[in-house]
């Protein structure tokens, strides 16, 4: 028997001894029944009752919580719809992160191919300055005293020869300026102290003057 059936049935008795109470008192003749004794039976039955009607709530309650709760219906189209925008939202995440990896792959190729370019132009400048160097610290053999250009014999340069054992028949010499090479020559012939060469071809366009230098060719 539970809490309610218990505190209804007490109820139910303490109700009908008053009404039995009230019976025999009309029988012996009494007519009033003591007032103390009806105000404590008065609240012993709204106690009771008071008690019944928490114990029926406290029941109902309990019912409520333990039956289970059907969830709501869900919106077939709102719920394609979050699908939809989470589908979305994850496409914009994976197209997000490829651009970052593709940024991150260009960024590493640019920084390797700029590298390559500070390599080479630094290996180009280092070439470019030992070959002057070689070309500063050649051997000065000869001196340019004069171009002639004769349209029977061609274009040909009469030289100071410095140093007669490195300037042979046949031999073929740097023009010298500054840190450059201009062009080459070659000795066809020699007469004491002086040697006529001729401007062998890719000279370019800067014609000797007097007083460049003639080296013998550098070992680059």
């Amino acid at each position: 028997m539970d809490t309610t059936k218990l505190l209804l049935g007490t109820t139910v008795a303490l109700l009908l001894a008053a009404v039995v109470m009230s019976w025999n008192n009309m029988q012996q003749g009494v007519k009033n029944t003591p007032a103390d004794e009806t105000e404590r039976l008065r609240k012993t039955v709204d106690a009771l009752r008071e008690d019944l009607n928490r114990a029926a709530l406290e029941k109902q309650l309990q019912q409520s919580a333990a039956a289970p709760v059907a969830p709501p219906a869900a919106n077939h189209d709102e719920l394609e719809a979050t699908k939809q925008r989470l589908k979305e939202s994850e496409d914009l995440r994976l197209a997000l992160a490829e651009d970052k990896a593709k940024a991150e792959r260009n960024a590493k190729v640019s920084d390797s191919e700029n590298m390559e370019l500070v390599r080479g132009e630094l290996e180009k400048k280092n070439a470019t300055a030992r070959e002057a160097r070689l070309i500063a610290q050649a051997l000065l053999v000869a001196k340019v005293k004069e171009c002639v250009n004769d349209p029977q014999t061609g274009t040909f340069v009469t030289l100071e020869v410095l140093l007669p054992d490195q300037v042979q028949q046949n031999t073929i010499l740097d023009i010298r300026r500054n840190t450059g090479i201009l062009g080459k020559l070659k000795i066809s012939s020699i007469v004491g102290s002086e040697a006529i060469a001729n401007v062998l071809p890719g000279f370019g366009i800067i014609a000797p003057v007097v007083g460049d230098e003639l080296i013998l060719p550098p070992r680059f």
